[in-house]
């Protein structure tokens, strides 16, 4: 994310004066009727172009904004959130039609949890400031090149000086051990080690933008400059090496955020329910799957789950056979869809995706297939050592690739990416996981109960994810309740799972050191027993038909599943919405 230094003048643009709105409601399918997909159409939207127009206003501040961890940044970007919750709470909300009370809900929650997140920035920088001395100086320096400001040489040359002498004050301390600092968590050190990595990264610009371009700078700054660039390095490979322990490539340092944050985050998310509460419904859907396991087991005339798994985990495609089978299975799912006329395929999506092989770094992380527009397949390639190729090849075998193609093709990723592109696209701007995974992991749920997987060996395929995103959510919420590591998570998915050792570690290490929320994991299997529960109201009752049903959901845009139900049902919501308990 980015910041800006726009001032009062932008915020009192964005203060636009109150509106009124009186937009008509979508009306749904009727309990007594089933309306063809043509009439699942949104009404003229009021809102939809307010968001964005905040979406480009956004982009914007983002660009000129772009010093990470700084408050320039923070300052701006928390105006405009608060500029437009202004503008939002002075409308007449009960004026407003359905789609636009849901998109009213989305906005309002969008910019309060980007607040928050603002806040929560502000602390954690904060709780690393012992291991950042004048880093925040650095740091308003190169703002003050994003506010088109020319630096001083003189003056620049003596902050860098003053910034790299308590550096290096610091790395005496450190390696003489000092109490204070060694009382810091791995998690903190760790991540002032990102803070240092980042400044370097945008001093190295701001010094670029003068450098041989204004002699009195190019004068003053050639060994200032020099001598606090390598000891910012210096500085962030110790912290980084001594205090986070990551000099073992095997460490894995997450950064836990603690139960108030974890709350939050789920509020924010419209799930009603605690951690500790969603802890003990994954807890109950292993034990399912466990079961359904043990008989798909007995059916192959294994022992157990764990050695009919290791039967599956054997059967893969030949040598260079992953990408043709990838094809099959993708066919094999769009035409099922197509066949039980489940949810509408356009012809464009069948061959509208490509595939790309994970390289052999990117599998470190990702050990499984990737995909969203298109697919990435994981697969052993002839760099990597046998025992690699081993983990890689049992690890995306026939069985398991059965349910990862669907979900990350059609009716999953895929499909989705083709209607956000197409239908209310302005709601891509809150994208939640618990919508997009959750509406994919739907999938594998709704097509096991279907009985798509017909043998026993597809069926523990299937099982075995199932049992995988359960376990997710209870390594991913004990690890930022801080009852649970990562060296613990690695274990529980290998004894309890079934996974590779070396692909359990590239999974806990994606899921915390990645690019993923908190909650990322936690949403796949949630999100599909959110949309399950919600299929079982409003199908199952015979209030709509299977297709309706599907692209009524794609149609309307990425969205908490709370709202996707209430605007599948027709029901407006109101201002202070309760939550909707799926669950019991």
């Amino acid at each position: 994310m980015s910041r800006t230094r726009l001032s009062a003048a932008l915020a009192t643009v964005l203060l636009l004066p109150a509106l009124a709105f009186a937009a008509p409601a979508w009306t749904p399918a009727s309990p007594a009727a089933v309306p063809p997909a043509s009439e699942h159409q949104p009404s003229e939207q009021m809102l939809a172009p307010l968001v964005q127009r905040f979406r480009a206003d956004q982009t914007t501040l983002m660009h000129v904004n772009d010093i990470q961890w700084g408050g320039a940044r923070r300052e701006a970007l928390g105006g405009l959130y608060r500029g437009w919750t202004e503008q939002l709470e002075a409308m007449d909300f009960d004026a407003l039609g359905l789609e636009d009370r849901i998109d009213w809900l989305l906005f309002h929650n969008h910019l309060q949890q980007r607040l928050r997140e603002l806040d929560f920035e502000r602390a954690r920088v904060a709780e690393a400031a012992p291991l950042l001395p004048e880093v925040d100086a650095l740091i308003r320096l190169a703002e003050a090149r994003r506010a088109l400001a020319q630096a001083d040489g003189r003056e620049s040359a003596a902050l860098l000086e003053s910034a790299r002498a308590a550096l290096a004050a610091l790395d005496t301390r450190i390696e003489a051990g000092d109490t204070a600092i060694k009382a810091l968590s791995p998690a903190v050190a760790h991540r002032a080690a990102r803070i240092l990595d980042a400044t370097r990264g945008a001093l190295k610009d701001w010094h670029a933008h003068q450098d041989g371009y204004d002699p009195d700078f190019t004068h003053w700054l050639a060994q200032p400059w020099q001598a606090l660039d390598a000891q910012l390095t210096k500085t962030a490979d110790l912290v980084r090496k001594r205090l986070a322990g990551v000099d073992d490539p095997a460490v894995i340092i997450g950064d836990p955020i603690g139960r108030e944050a974890l709350i939050a985050m789920l509020q924010a998310e419209r799930i009603p329910y605690t951690p500790e509460e969603l802890i003990e419904i994954a807890r109950r859907d292993l034990a399912w799957s466990r079961e359904e396991m043990a008989r798909a087991a007995a059916e192959m005339g294994a022992r157990d789950w764990r050695e009919a798994l290791e039967r599956v985990k054997r059967a893969s495609p030949p040598i260079g056979g992953q990408p043709a089978l990838v094809v099959e299975l993708a066919d094999e799912a769009m035409d099922y869809l197509q066949t039980h006329d489940l949810v509408t395929v356009p012809e464009l999506t069948r061959r509208g995706w490509r595939m790309t092989m994970l390289s052999p770094q990117a599998q470190l992380q990702a050990p499984f297939f990737l995909g969203g527009r298109d697919v990435w397949v994981a697969y052993p390639h002839a760099s990597m050592p046998h025992d690699k190729q081993m983990n890689s090849l049992r690890g995306n075998n026939r069985h398991f690739s059965r349910a990862v193609v669907h979900h990350e093709l059609v009716p999953g990723h895929h499909l989705q990416h083709f209607y956000n592109q197409r239908h209310q696209t302005h709601r891509m701007l809150f994208n939640t996981p618990f919508w997009m995974e959750g509406w994919a992991l739907y999938w594998e749920l709704y097509l096991y109960q279907r009985g798509f997987a017909q043998t026993p060996e597809d069926r523990m395929g299937m099982l075995f994810w199932r049992s995988h995103r359960a376990a997710r959510i209870q390594f991913s919420l004990s690890f930022h309740l801080g009852i649970m590591s990562p060296q613990q998570a690695i274990d529980f998915l290998v004894d309890d799972i079934g996974h590779e050792r070396e692909n359990a570690s590239a999974e806990v290490r994606r899921s915390f050191t990645g690019d993923y929320g908190p909650l990322y994991q936690v949403a796949y299997l949630l999100g599909g027993m959110q949309f399950m529960a919600l299929r079982q109201e409003l199908v199952e009752s015979g209030r709509m038909d299977e297709r309706s049903f599907h692209d009524a959901i794609l149609k309307g845009g990425t969205m908490p599943v709370d709202l996707v139900r209430l605007r599948l049902k027709g029901e407006p919501p109101s201002r202070e919405q309760p939550l909707w308990r799926w669950e019991g």
